[in-house]
């Protein structure tokens, strides 16, 4: 593993009408490219992720997992607006010299992508093999497949839409009242707003996991139980972990970005955006998912090209996308193999 800075110079426009006064985006990689370039496998990370894929990937990257370094170049890069080393809220403001804190631009989903091809480019990346993500990741791999159709050979899309759902933006909304609730969200300092965010993040996980979650999970210790209960520590705890980690403003945007998510934008329709995809398609759904539900992964598979659709159940809900490393790693190797079989059978 391999820790670089991209730092572009350059004004960079936004979605928004905005710009940012150039950026930077830290990145990891792992592995070497070969010789024509042809095992690079780029991953889009999640909300709160980074560009450590082995880390919060740790069963999919690594040496004897799927994605492994010793036959593979991998690269993660972590998104503008993120705090795990890219331009973000509590960056400098070359204009002002002091942290952009409420004053940093809406970053869109599009606006991420276009700065990861800024760096592809940078690296003299001309061919991804493989383009994967799930959540807010599958967002950015999926508009990255409609940006740039001649780009990604293999594109996997896991637990993730064309369109954030109403339902999404909702919870989303939900999680920033949350956080504005904080009387020190007004303030300019790197922590304002850290306990609405541990608030936010509580509701967020309702969201993440479900009611079998729970039950299995964060049982009562017995009949008699009048507090201490399982499932409010765990709340507590899950909340206290981001608000070490993290912050709220990168909290508040990322959400944000999720919600600007939307292929069909000016693009005259969601199925005219996703018929531009040239890449060979797998979507995955996770059965008990109620954030992202498989009817959003089965319309990106109907509407993408010769896309292929499959499914995995779990008891974690839309976290099993981050958790369930082997049913994942199955149905990518079946569909990798057979893929490999039928051009195998054109080079013939």
């Amino acid at each position: 593993m391999n820790l670089h800075y991209f730092d572009y110079k350059f004004s960079f426009p936004l979605e928004s009408g905005e710009e940012l006064p150039g950026f930077r985006l830290a990145y990891q990689t792992w592995g070497e490219r070969n010789d024509d370039g042809s095992n690079v496998v780029w991953i889009c990370h999640a909300l709160t992720g980074s560009a450590d894929a082995a880390d919060w990937w740790d069963g999919m990257v690594g040496p004897g997992k799927y994605f492994d370094p010793t036959r593979q170049f991998i690269i993660c890069a972590n998104v503008l607006s993120s705090c795990y080393g890219s331009t973000g809220p509590l960056s400098v403001n070359p204009r002002t010299g002091k942290a952009f804190y409420h004053d940093f631009p809406m970053v869109t989903i599009r606006d991420m992508v276009g700065a990861l091809d800024l760096l592809r480019q940078e690296l003299g990346i001309d061919r991804i093999h493989t383009c994967i993500g799930g959540s807010l990741g599958g967002q950015q791999a999926v508009e990255w497949g409609i940006q740039q159709p001649e780009l990604i050979k293999n594109l996997i899309l896991i637990a993730t839409n064309a369109v954030h759902s109403p339902w999404g933006i909702a919870f989303n909304e939900s999680q920033r009242m949350a956080i504005s609730a904080d009387p020190t969200w007004t303030e300019s300092r790197d922590d304002a707003g850290a306990a609405g965010m541990k608030a936010a993040r509580s509701v967020a996980l309702l969201s993440y996991r479900n009611y079998d979650t729970y039950g299995f999970t964060q049982a009562l210790d017995h009949n008699e139980q009048l507090d201490q209960y399982k499932a409010s520590s765990y709340q507590q705890y899950q909340g206290d972990k981001l608000v070490k980690r993290f912050n709220a403003y990168t909290y508040w945007h990322l959400s944000k970005a999720m919600d600007s998510h939307n292929v069909g934008r000016n693009r005259g329709s969601i199925i005219n955006a996703l018929n531009r995809v040239k890449a060979r398609t797998l979507v995955v759904g996770i059965r008990s998912d109620i954030l992202f539900p498989p009817g959003e992964q089965q319309f990106l598979a109907r509407h993408i090209p010769d896309a292929r659709y499959e499914e995995i159940d779990s008891l974690y809900g839309h976290d099993g996308f981050l958790i369930e490393a082997k049913p994942l790693t199955q149905i990518i190797r079946r569909w990798m193999e057979e893929s490999a079989r039928q051009d195998a059978a054109v080079r013939v």
